[in-house]
């Protein structure tokens, strides 16, 4: 029997719907594909100012959603998704998490137990356009998972 090199199971890729992004996306989709493994494609985002969304909220009721940041988040997921399983993907699920993209990429690859995170080396730009510090040196610091640098940017 022939030893497997890929070890992994659970992949996480942040997307922020950059071209950049997506090309570590399908770099992820690809690895997941041949290994087998869980490619969880994140994105994460900050909600709008609380007060302002709650008297947003109030007056819009049921179409509140469409405001509270994550609307054009799922429209990147699933974006990503598509580009993760044309480079062979098999099993892909999305995640929206809130925040900063280096503590919530992080927080993601603990709660699913990734043994592999992969970025791009632009950075992820959040949706509100919020870099905080460079988030391939961010995550490659502080991840207990295995970090995937993919040169998105030359």
């Amino acid at each position: 029997m022939e030893e497997r090199m890929t070890a992994y199971r659970t992949i996480v890729v942040g997307s922020d719907g950059s071209e950049s992004s997506l090309k570590a996306v399908e770099k992820a989709g690809a690895l997941a594909g041949d290994g087998d493994a869980k490619l969880v494609v994140a994105c994460a985002y900050y909600p709008s100012d609380p007060k302002e969304l709650g008297d947003a909220v109030d007056q819009l009721k049921d179409d509140a959603y469409q405001i509270t940041g994550a609307a054009p988040t799922y429209e990147i997921l699933r974006k990503a998704r598509e580009r993760a399983v044309d480079a062979g993907a098999k099993n892909v699920v999305e995640r929206a998490v809130v925040g900063a993209p280096v503590d919530s990429l992080l927080a993601l690859v603990e709660e699913v137990s990734a043994d592999l995170l992969v970025v791009g080396n632009r950075g992820l730009n959040t949706l509100t356009g919020r870099l905080l510090g460079s988030v391939p040196s961010d995550v490659a610091r502080k991840s207990a998972s295995d970090v995937l640098i993919v040169h998105t940017v030359r």
